[in-house]
């Protein structure tokens, strides 16, 4: 049996690791030269969100020295680490543009020809191509218009910034900014959940098992006095907060709540302004949906990622949902060989979740 594993990220090494445990070879590609450079071409200040006992890949445990929150370098060195553990060998360099069913198995279409497989594992990461937004004006702006992917630190940027999107990545990079000494405001369009990244000396993500034993929504109405005692009132912060808790936001729209270390302190403080989404631009005056207006030097676009898989799987559109994620992860999936890892947003963390996954499909797999 010959699979296909496409990306060599954490999902696509946890897929190779566990296939190898069922004593199977993954042919894994990857368009990067390298194992963990997606990582190390992000902003410097990037770390996990999630402590090292959630981060860690399926047979190998992040080492117990290393730092609670694993840094972008840090994250990149342990998934070569754990490539080398399992002796997965990526082909890198390899463009892969379309996968389709023929016959009972699947065309792999890459820039260098085409290849078949009898299993194809998706482990490509939801964050293929930027998601950017566009304005009346937006074009005309003078100064440096830079999305998180591309922002890199303080010294990219100087006077005043407006940070756009109220993620983790852009509350990162705001408090990064703001720290180092710049002007920044958030422009933040959409409710929000807030959750300390830790609560009572611990990582707030162990309150998963609240959710596991008792559904979403029963965990929320446990935790939300306790975090909203913790937050604190952000109505006067010029936020709003979102219909439904953290953990049923997580379960029902894959969207994870800002895990604040220190980024409220600063909006509470008035060193990091709040404003309303942008409704139109003139030059580098922006204009605010609540009517105000402000001009800034240059603009941080934190509003996140698209998955590109439609436009790899235009022959099998049906297993993708309306936000163009995966229907079904892990497995078994939608169509017969065909598998996506690490597309699932649980309460555990991306790369528990990638892990799980993983194991999940190659037991399917090898039982044929």
């Amino acid at each position: 049996m010959r699979v296909v594993v496409i990306g060599a990220g954490a999902a696509g090494l946890a897929a190779a690791a566990a296939l190898s445990r069922h004593g199977i070879a993954a042919d894994v590609l990857d368009r990067n030269s390298g194992i963990g450079e997606s990582w190390r071409r992000r902003y410097d200040g990037l770390h996990l969100h999630t402590p090292r006992s959630h981060s860690s890949l399926p047979f190998r445990s992040i080492p117990r020295d290393w730092p609670t929150y694993l840094r972008r370098d840090e994250v990149a060195a342990y998934l070569e680490d754990y490539a080398a553990s399992f002796d997965i060998q990526p082909r890198f360099g390899v463009d892969v543009r379309e996968v389709a069913p023929e016959g009972v198995g699947w065309r792999v279409v890459t820039g260098d020809g085409i290849e078949r497989a009898d299993a194809v594992i998706v482990a490509a990461g939801q964050n293929a191509r930027p998601n950017t937004p566009h304005w009346s004006g937006l074009e005309d702006f003078p100064g440096a218009v830079l999305h998180s992917s591309e922002y890199r630190n303080p010294g990219d940027l100087d006077g005043r910034v407006l940070v756009i999107g109220f993620g983790n990545s852009g509350a990162d990079i705001a408090l990064e900014l703001c720290e180092a000494g710049r002007q920044v405001e958030l422009a933040v369009r959409s409710p929000v959940n807030i959750v300390p990244r830790d609560l009572l000396g611990l990582p707030t993500v162990k309150l998963q098992l609240l959710q596991k034993i008792l559904g979403a929504r029963v965990a929320d109405r446990i935790t939300g006095p306790v975090l909203r005692l913790t937050i604190g009132d952000i109505s006067r912060l010029g936020l709003r907060r979102a219909a439904i808790g953290p953990a049923t936001q997580i379960i029902e729209t894959g969207r994870v709540p800002v895990l604040d270390h220190g980024v409220m302190a600063r909006i509470r403080d008035g060193s990091i302004r709040v404003r309303p989404g942008v409704e139109r631009s003139v030059g580098d005056e922006m204009f605010f949906e609540d009517g105000t207006r402000a001009e800034f030097d240059h603009l941080v676009l934190a509003t996140g990622f698209r998955s590109g898989l439609a436009d790899l799987l235009p022959s099998a559109l049906h297993v993708l949902a309306p936000n163009g994620l995966p229907r079904a992860h892990g497995a078994p999936g939608l169509m017969p060989g065909l598998y996506f890892c690490g597309y699932a947003t649980r309460p555990s963390g991306q790369f528990r979740s990638s892990g799980e996954d993983a194991q999940r499909i190659a037991r399917h797999i090898a039982r044929g």
